[in-house]
């Protein structure tokens, strides 16, 4: 270590680290020591200097396979094209919960949003994505809640992470190919951590814990975000780190919480070292997406590529990294747990579907901030309204079911054209969704321009092909960013219930008024006097003019018993009793017996 630079504290750092270091003002530097030079032995309560991380921010292009995508990347701070190493594999690590309590909006936005860029780029582009969603099953807040509750944390961890898995589905979000738990990796994170020890990188306190050397790091960190150190900042009095900056790779355990052994004593992981061990599991040294929301991107994604790259020793371990932008609520700030304004996922479910959601999704950029209210819910309620009326005017024209003017097919189909090209170059660009959407509803907008119905058939040729066309593209667009128009869905949430029962009740008090009356003993038209006795002849009138009324009424009785009939096959179960008829919900019937 002869002729190896040292700072005036007496400490040596690296070549690399001592060039950063150049680049801070000087007075601030001797500041750093109080003006003197610190006898060995003492340990000074350092500032530093500000300073910058310029060469932290350049981003390298990829070698390999252009996708037809540019995305904005939060690396270059530009839009990019995506270049992936396997012409027809993206490979893809999203930050996942971290299980402690039920996920709400702001979490859904964030994973709606990225699940719809899933969707783009599997059927749109062709390519397949291979996701990898770390679980954070073992944190402070999940330690701090198990003990409020009196349980372990390792049950309140497997209770909130199979409550996230349940919103997903309701959201109809795809699952990750797979999901990784921090708590069933520690071995390979406790040697990813000896890896970044050993090579310089990491070091252990005398009290257990381990840090990231931020000097070892030099220039190189700061990729996603310019990173100045205060001069004025100081080390607590009781920390155990050289640099304010350094992070936890490991922390010693404190008593009665959930540990592990390590060559540094009990302890658990800190949070960045969990992410860059279980994606470098499955991925090794380079990454073609890594996703999360804004308030990921520093620390937490900056300090997972200072670590995965200074583990991998490669120049640029993620190639392009995507980030959500906040949800929030109208007339407040971001939705978070910390600030008790947010509505979680199951209650957001009781009055609103997974499809509303979804297009408010859509209709709002994925990096922009997104404001929840009324308002823009009932935006989003309003689009899939249109579209479904379109859809189901189109479909009664094509069945004949509707008549109109002549139909221009030229324009229809020259729009059809248009908006398939729009579509794609909107998905291409950064994944517009908004532009896509307009596209959309401007297509559908001259179709039904086309459907204005007339009350007698003008003898006009029928153009059921284009509008076909144009149904069963929307159909794609839509089954493409997971919208499923699917109207058993809304009658099955727990908002409907109630009006689900009213409409049954309704509809079985029609029938036993219907039932009633055909079943009813028709009245004589001639009432005979007190004491008078009926012709034998009058009697056999009366008798065959009761059999007529019962014969016409047949086919009434008939709907009825269908009508029955057809319910039980949606497990609603009308009983037929002596005055009335009553209903009640059963399971519905899964397979039909063959006749």
């Amino acid at each position: 270590m002869l002729g190896a630079p040292w700072l005036p504290w007496g400490r040596w750092v690296r070549p690399a680290a001592l060039r950063w270091l150049k680049r801070c003002r000087r007075p601030s530097c001797a500041a750093a020591a109080g003006g003197r030079r610190v006898p060995p032995g003492e340990a000074p309560r350092r500032r530093w200097c500000s300073a910058v991380s310029e060469g932290g921010t350049k981003w390298v292009k990829p070698a390999g396979h252009d996708a037809g995508i540019q995305t904005y990347n939060s690396l270059s701070r530009s839009k990019e094209p995506l270049i992936l190493g396997n012409a027809d594999v993206v490979t893809w690590y999203s930050c996942g919960p971290t299980v402690y309590d039920h996920a709400h909006l702001g979490h859904a936005c964030s994973y709606v949003k990225f699940d719809i860029i899933r969707r783009i780029i599997t059927k749109i582009f062709g390519k397949e994505v291979i996701m990898v969603m770390g679980i954070t099953d073992i944190d402070d807040k999940i330690i701090k809640r198990a003990n409020e509750m009196n349980i372990s944390p390792t049950a309140l961890a497997r209770f909130y992470e199979e409550d996230f898995k349940q919103d997903m589905e309701a959201l109809k979000v795809l699952p990750p190919t797979i999901y990784m738990r921090v708590t069933e990796n520690i071995p390979q994170i406790i040697a990813f951590i000896q890896q970044l020890v050993t090579g310089g990188h990491g070091y252990a306190t005398s009290r257990g814990n381990v840090y990231f050397d931020i000097l070892s790091w030099g220039d190189r960190y700061g990729k996603l975000r310019d990173i100045y150190l205060d001069a004025e900042e100081e080390l607590a009095a009781d920390s155990d780190k050289r640099h304010i900056k350094d992070f936890a790779l490991w922390k010693a355990a404190r008593p009665q919480e959930l540990c592990w052994d390590s060559p540094w004593g009990k302890g658990r992981p800190g949070w960045h070292i969990e992410c860059s061990t279980i994606s470098s599991l499955v991925f090794g040294r380079h990454l073609d997406i890594h996703t999360g929301g804004i308030d990921l991107a520093f620390p937490h994604h900056e300090n997972e590529i200072a670590q995965c790259e200074a583990y991998h020793q490669c120049q640029q371990w993620g190639n392009y990294f995507l980030h959500s932008g906040h949800l929030h609520v109208k007339g407040s700030v971001k939705m978070s747990k910390s600030l008790k304004n947010y509505i979680t996922i199951k209650d957001f479910l009781k009055s609103s579907s997974p499809d509303q959601f979804r297009m408010f999704c859509l209709r709002t950029g994925y990096r922009s901030a997104t404001e929840y209210g009324d308002e823009s819910m009932n935006d989003a309620k309003n689009v899939l309204q249109t579209i479904a009326s379109f859809m189901s005017s189109a479909t009664a024209y094509m069945k004949g079911q509707l008549t109109c003017e002549a139909v221009r097919e030229d324009i229809l189909w020259e729009r059809l054209s248009h908006t398939k090209a729009v579509v794609k170059a909107s998905c291409a660009d950064d994944f517009n969704t908004p532009r896509a959407v307009s596209a959309i509803m401007d297509l559908i907008h001259h179709g039904n321009r086309q459907l204005k119905a007339v009350t007698k058939e003008a003898g006009s040729p029928r153009s059921a092909v284009v509008f076909g066309a144009i149904v069963s593209y929307i159909q794609e667009f839509l089954n493409t960013t997971g919208i499923s128009l699917d109207d058993r869905q809304v009658a099955l949430e727990l908002k409907h219930s109630a009006m689900l029962s009213s409409v049954i009740d309704e509809l079985v008090s029609f029938r036993v008024q219907v039932r009633d009356f055909a079943l009813a003993t028709p009245e004589t038209t001639s009432v005979p006097a007190e004491g008078a006795v009926l012709p034998k002849e009058a009697k056999q009138q009366q008798k065959e003019k009761r059999r007529q009324l019962l014969q016409e009424r047949e086919p009434l009785l008939q709907a009825c018993d269908r009508l029955r009939q057809d319910l039980a096959v949606y497990g609603i179960n009308i009983k037929d009793r002596s005055m009335t008829s009553t209903w009640e919900l059963g399971e519905p019937i899964k397979e039909l017996e063959k006749s």
